[in-house]
């Protein structure tokens, strides 16, 4: 079982900045994959960024070169460095623990808003 949280949804100028993090219960280096997801309103939730057990990152190609995954193992902190938003960034960003080994494999947060906007 692994409890995942997140934080530091706000609400943000175009072109600002803002930082999510997710939290984990368990070691975050023995997750399989920790995946960062986002639903707008009316809009299915979509991949954003994922990091691999080994460290490696995934980007979807809407956030490629503006947004940044990492983890600090210490704090069992995945993080979201997001840049240059955009109004169209606007959703409930979501952390996601998956373990294909465990039944059901999928954790998840509650969800942090995050709101571009002028």
């Amino acid at each position: 079982q692994v409890h995942v949280k997140e934080s530091g949804g706000g609400l943000v100028q175009p072109g600002g900045s803002l930082r999510l993090s997710c939290t984990t219960s368990v070691s975050i280096s023995e997750i399989y994959l920790m995946i960062w997801y986002r639903q707008a309103p009316g809009k299915q939730r979509e991949q954003v960024a994922l990091m691999m057990k080994s460290g490696g990152t995934h980007y979807a190609e809407f956030v490629k070169g503006r947004f940044t995954i990492s983890r600090d193992t210490a704090k069992n902190t995945l993080y979201l460095e997001m840049n240059s938003l955009k109004p169209e960034d606007t959703a409930v960003y979501y952390c996601n623990a998956h373990n294909p080994w465990d039944d059901p494999p999928d954790y998840w947060g509650q969800g942090a808003q995050v709101t571009v906007s002028s």
